[in-house]
């Protein structure tokens, strides 16, 4: 019998934590230790696909790379890794480019390389985007550095200084290469490429592959190794998509409805243009919501200020355009909210990336008009991925789920017990005359009344359209010219934002007394001494008979038919019972259509007539 002994010597000894390092996957892609253990300690337990069969390729050096994945799959770690074992760190000169679309994604690539590098010596990585003081950056370029991580902007303005040299630059890595084309860099990138050598290895990394992109790696690149990770353009499995369809005098009390509906959301709302952005920020702000925008406007300073809030979560909300959205990467961000859909459908997927990262599920939600219905089905074919249609949640389902959200909240929170001890006799003092249910009931009130007198009479915001499946074998619901329904009949009442009144006040004051329900009630416009309301054909006369005798303030509340609505027309009888020619115009003639009433009074327009921001403009600030 033959017996083996196995020892280790004391120094070789590890402990649990080093021998899981030592047993890392990422060692088996040819990573060495100390980066290992550097990553391990990130939380980097096993490789993404697109990192398992990107690294080997890369590690080798020899290979052109176009390498097609979704946003959160972790592309950064794919080419950063590979970069850290190839360059030569003894050596004070530009080694590897990397180009990027904005400042976040610069500065988010800069920090990971750095955290990747930990354990390795003379690592320089230096970050160059516009908005910071170029002078701090040309005194880090200066002092030697081997990574330059950069928007393509304020890489050639250094470039045009002279005051670097990329003549022995070995690698260079195009990231989010279809966004930087999107915004216009073409001229630039083909400007700083032209100062690199003829045999460098370029990289090319991107969400979609659309024709500008295959150009580009067509031009700079010989025979370049392709990966792609599930099929081209399509969207992350793990994010469910859904639309809601609602009137666009409804976008933004449908929107606080879906946000109020998921009370744990930590969102990103994606807008078109920065001037909706600044606005729905400030609305959400005013109506009690923790949120804040990002958008090409602000300075440097305040967009760290707001990711730096965002990351830390103490914004619920972060409302941005798709360029400043770009490079956002944020851990658990439960949904993603398309206020508006992007011009670009490739841009979708950009948009819905931000939401299930590293593995995680996600929702990617769409607020449409019935004309955009088009443009989800283009998504569709370009995702691979259904849409759900979803309704708006009513009045009543929203507080059931705030309900429960807070009792939830209450049943796990953490007592911490050495210090509230001190108070528990005077706590229990206090409640001794309330029974174990009504201490209950109370705490839940606390919040519960808040939403229950928000939306109580709350209307439904599902619009109707024409290839909705109609009830009861009916083709589904009509608009007259005007965009009102033809069951409705639009009213004039002569009480309005003088009287102190906003949407919600108005819906209130009408269901409470004429004794209809707020479903029955549609639009309503709120103006300055009177106001126009829709209501059901068959409500109307339940509307005079209740506002008969009824007077505000010392004066007669009188109600009328409005001459440009639709339903029927009818005259006389009833107090004020006649038809009001006429309308409401606004900026040239044109319809302007209200938004959705605020818990704190606060209105809101619908922006879709806002022109889409000029590409040159966009690329003019980074």
């Amino acid at each position: 019998m033959t017996i083996f002994i196995y020892t280790f010597a004391p120094d070789l000894a590890m402990s649990p934590s080093t021998l899981f390092k030592f047993m890392n996957p990422f060692i088996q892609l040819g990573i060495r230790h100390d980066i290992v253990n550097a990553i391990t300690e990130l939380g980097f337990e096993n490789p993404t696909p697109i990192q398992e069969q990107s690294i080997p390729v890369l590690l080798t050096g020899s290979n052109d790379f176009v390498g097609l994945a979704q946003t959160g799959t972790g592309k950064t770690a794919a080419f950063g890794l590979p970069l850290l074992e190839l360059l030569d760190f003894d050596e004070n000169y530009p080694q590897a480019l990397v180009l990027c679309p904005t400042r976040e994604l610069c500065l988010q690539i800069t920090n990971d390389i750095k955290n990747y590098a930990k354990n390795v010596k003379n690592v320089n990585v230096v970050a160059v985007y516009g908005g910071a003081s170029i002078s701090d950056q040309l005194r880090q370029i200066k002092r030697g550095v081997q990574i330059v991580v950069a928007t393509p902007g304020r890489m050639l303005d250094i470039i045009n200084r002279k005051a670097i040299d990329f003549s022995q630059v070995k690698y260079v890595v195009l990231d989010e290469a279809d966004e930087m084309l999107n915004m216009g860099f073409q001229e630039d990138i083909d400007s700083i490429l032209s100062t690199t050598p003829d045999d460098k290895k370029t990289w090319l990394f991107s969400a979609t592959m659309p024709s500008e992109v295959r150009r580009i790696a067509k031009k700079y690149m010989t025979d370049p190794f392709e990966l792609t990770m599930g099929t081209k353009n399509t969207g992350n499995a793990n994010i469910e998509h859904e639309y809601y369809v609602v009137r666009a005098r409804d976008k933004y009390a449908a929107f606080k409805r879906i946000v109020d509906f998921n009370p744990e959301i930590f969102g990103i709302v994606f807008c078109r243009t920065k001037i909706e952005t600044q606005e729905i920020a400030e609305a959400l702000i005013k109506d009690g919501y923790n949120a804040d925008s990002l958008h090409g406007d602000l300075s440097q300073q305040q967009r760290d200020k707001v990711m730096k809030r965002y990351r830390e979560r103490s914004l619920q909300l972060l409302i941005a355009t798709d360029v400043a959205a770009r490079g956002i990467d944020v851990n658990d961000v439960t949904h993603v909210i398309n206020y508006s859909l992007p011009d670009e459908i490739e841009n979708y997927t950009h948009r819905s990336g931000r939401t299930a990262r590293a593995g995680k599920t996600g929702v990617s939600i769409a607020i449409i008009h019935g004309k955009e219905l088009g443009k989800i089905r283009q998504i569709e074919r370009v995702i691979g991925k259904k849409f759900i249609k979803a309704e708006i949640p009513t009045g009543f389902d929203v507080c059931e789920k705030q309900l429960f959200a807070l009792v939830h909240k209450v049943h796990n929170v953490e007592v911490n017990e050495q210090q509230i001890e001190q108070y528990i006799p005077r706590i229990m003092a206090e409640f001794e005359d309330l029974s174990k249910e009504d201490i209950i009931k109370r705490f839940a009130s606390l919040e519960f009344n808040r939403f229950l007198d928000y939306y109580k009479n709350a209307p439904d915001l599902n619009a109707a359209f024409e290839d909705r499946p109609a009830r009861d074998g009916a083709q589904g619901d009509r608009f007259n010219r005007t965009g009102m329904r033809s069951d409705f009949t639009r009213l004039f009442i002569n009480l309005g934002s003088v009287d102190e009144f906003n949407r919600g006040d108005l819906l209130g004051y009408i269901c409470n007394n004429t004794k209809i329900s707020g479903r029955t009630v549609g639009k309503i416009d709120v103006k300055g001494v009177y106001s126009f309301f829709e209501v059901s054909n068959d409500d109307v006369d339940k509307v005079f008979e209740g506002f008969k005798s009824v007077d505000f303030n010392g004066r007669q509340v009188r109600i009328e038919i409005s001459g440009d609505g639709g339903g029927e027309r009818r005259g006389g009888g009833g107090s004020g019972y006649k038809k009001r020619e006429g309308g409401f115009r606004e900026r040239g003639g044109e319809r302007r259509e209200g938004g959705g009433g605020s818990r704190n009074g606060g209105g809101f327009r619908d922006f879709s007539g806002k022109r889409r921001e000029d590409r040159t403009e966009r690329r003019k600030r980074f």
